[in-house]
């Protein structure tokens, strides 16, 4: 997956990493952990956050390197931060998703990362998307930066997430061998959950009177790929990029010809773009979470079942 990092990321990552060596008085770097009592985690960003603590329960202690209200594609690591992920017992990740993180781990994880990119096959950064005749998706049509790239976002396929689940337990297990069976049932009992959530989907979005949905990034591939929908985005991999005018017109077009009541824009990214488009083309703006970040009620299901509903709502779901 390659995801492009920007200058300022890049520099300030590096300085961070530079810096660490000034951390030794706080850092012990081997991994150690804060707390004897608890497995000292460090998480990415907020999915894998939310993985840890439901499997770790009350046996681990979970740091998220991604604040709330940050953009994870844009995380900048500070020194602290470097320093957490040295001293972290488990350090759960994407790779390529934040650059700065990669090497981070790279410099400081050792034996103790966990990339979840190696549990799960990622989908290429143009599935799900609409195709038209020639068979090409508009996220080659647009050019985006990231061809070729690999989507990061694989939670929002629920089956997925549980997959990673089972191998996060295996891990803590292995970290914390007297408790390893408590991680194995809770991960079992978050299957559970995530089984029921995946069955609400399926059903919820089994007939609908529009297959399409218009996101202001393709965050969704994974979603529309597992439930036969298709993703017409503004905007590639990372929210950042700017659509080309040629872009905006050929999502203007594509959302008139199938008739999209609703132009969906995200939490932590500003919604501008989205409502120019559904201005030229008569519809409304709605949030679609791409749930990158925690969400503000509730956890990780919560905003999966708000989402399920945002969904049936706007492509009129029987």
């Amino acid at each position: 997956m390659t995801v492009r990092a920007t200058p300022r990321a890049l520099a300030a990552a590096t300085a961070a990493l530079l810096t660490v060596g000034g951390l030794a008085a706080c850092s012990s770097g081997d991994g150690g952990g804060k707390d004897p009592d608890r497995v000292d985690v460090v998480a990415a960003f907020y999915p894998l956050q939310f993985l840890a603590e439901r499997i770790g329960g009350d046996r681990v202690a979970v740091g998220n390197l991604t604040k709330p209200g940050a953009e994870p594609h844009d995380l900048e690591l500070n020194p602290r931060q470097v320093g957490e992920v040295a001293d972290a017992e488990l350090i759960v990740y994407l790779t390529g998703f934040q650059p700065a993180v990669d090497e981070a781990v790279e410099q400081n994880g050792g034996d103790r990362a966990f990339d979840v990119a190696g549990v799960v096959p990622l989908l290429d950064g143009t599935a799900g998307g609409h195709e038209h005749e020639g068979g090409a998706g508009h996220e080659e049509e647009a050019g985006h930066e990231e061809e070729g790239g690999r989507d990061p976002h694989l939670w929002l396929d629920p089956t997925r997430l549980a997959t990673v689940g089972d191998k996060l337990a295996e891990r803590l297990g292995r970290a914390d061998p007297d408790h390893a069976a408590d991680y194995t049932a809770r991960a079992g009992a978050l299957r559970t959950e995530l089984t029921k959530l995946d069955t609400a989907y399926a059903e919820g979005l089994r007939t609908c009177q529009r297959r399409e949905i218009v996101t202001s990034h393709t965050a969704f591939g994974y979603l529309t790929e597992h439930y036969q929908l298709e993703q017409i985005g503004i905007s590639g991999l990372t929210p950042e990029s700017e659509p080309s005018p040629q872009r905006l017109a050929e999502v203007a077009k594509e959302a008139r010809e199938h008739q999209a009541g609703t132009i969906f824009f995200e939490t932590l990214v500003s919604p501008k773009v989205a409502e120019t488009i559904a201005r030229e083309v008569g519809a409304k703006t709605a949030v679609l979470d791409p749930i990158e970040g925690p969400p503000a009620e509730g956890d990780y299901l919560t905003a999966m079942r708000a989402n399920l509903q945002t969904l049936r709502t706007a492509l009129d779901c029987s």
